[in-house]
């Protein structure tokens, strides 16, 4: 990673820090409101599944297919998120299921913290969360991880434009703020912070989750070679990545939540499922109850 790649990482992880801590400590109540709350809700919920539908289920693990127009919104849409380019991102996730655990994992908390005791695992769990993307985010061979990506010219174009994207994410909210506040700059601010930074901030945390906690504490019931488990109160924010365990069973699973009350706390395959009605997606790969059940550890833990 270059120093210059290594700052830019640094800044997008301490800018919506410091933001969240100054809108929450210093401004509740002073310099929010419903219009804010409201730009933060809708924002999230838009690059949160542009993330968890777009860059995970779709392009990473191909759970269904659907035309170039819908995978580039959603691209666009999960670039929003600030979470690196798409193909960046794709080809991160990839190699991290290549090497779940183990060497070569870009963000485990196991793998190189093995046998280190309470600081050991505080160190692999820091790393899981947020150290990778200052040492390992944008290692995984774009070319070996994410060909078919590379090989497409549009993707190609919306990954080697992520740095307006980022632009964007902070400019749509700011606007947003601008309008329902009457044009008011206030509210062009107050948008700005909420809408964009603090918005950011939190999706982050809870994606970054899902490679920290999700592989460290939780329930598991699949016989699989990894340290994955399910976390049934990230389920929710996290758009239903945290049945993670699930996931790493059935990775192309385009549902996520396998068991019936699981499903309900799995709003991107309920997203998937309505894209499916519309005929905006197709060949939807869904794991039947025989499937799960060869895969079940005969005493769950």
């Amino acid at each position: 990673m270059s120093r210059a790649q290594r700052n830019t990482n640094l800044a997008a992880v301490i800018i919506p820090l410091l933001a969240f801590f100054a809108a929450i400590v210093l401004l509740w109540n002073k310099v929010v409101g419903w219009n804010d709350l409201l730009l933060l809700a809708i924002l999230y919920v838009l690059t949160g599944l542009g993330i968890t539908v777009g860059f995970h289920r779709m392009l990473t693990h191909r759970s269904f297919q659907t035309s170039k127009a819908v995978e580039r919104t959603f691209a666009v849409l999960g670039s929003l998120a600030v979470q690196g380019s798409v193909i960046q991102w794709v080809s991160d996730h990839r190699k991290h299921h290549a090497h779940t655990d183990e060497e070569g994992d870009p963000h485990s908390p196991h793998a190189g913290f093995a046998g280190g005791g309470v600081k050991g695992t505080l160190k692999g769990l820091f790393h899981a969360h947020v150290g990778w993307i200052l040492t390992e985010e944008g290692g995984a061979a774009r070319a070996q991880y994410a060909k078919d990506l590379v090989e497409d010219r549009g993707m190609r174009r919306i990954s080697d434009n992520f740095h307006w994207l980022v632009l964007l994410s902070l400019a749509i909210p700011a606007a947003g703020g601008f309008a329902l506040s009457g044009g008011s700059w206030k509210g062009a601010a107050t948008g700005l912070l909420w809408g964009g930074l603090v918005r950011i901030f939190l999706l982050h945390h809870v994606t970054w989750s899902i490679n920290s906690i999700c592989h460290f504490v939780g329930t598991r019931r699949f016989d699989v070679d990894d340290h994955s488990t399910n976390v049934f109160w990230l389920a929710l924010p996290s758009f239903g990545e945290a049945w993670h365990h699930n996931h790493h069973t059935f990775p192309r699973s385009a549902q996520h939540g396998l068991k019936r009350w699981e499903r309900a706390m799995d709003p991107s395959a309920g997203v998937i499922w309505a894209l499916e009605r519309l005929g905006l997606v197709w060949n939807v790969v869904r794991i039947t109850p025989e499937r799960q059940a060869e895969k079940t550890l005969t005493q769950q833990v």
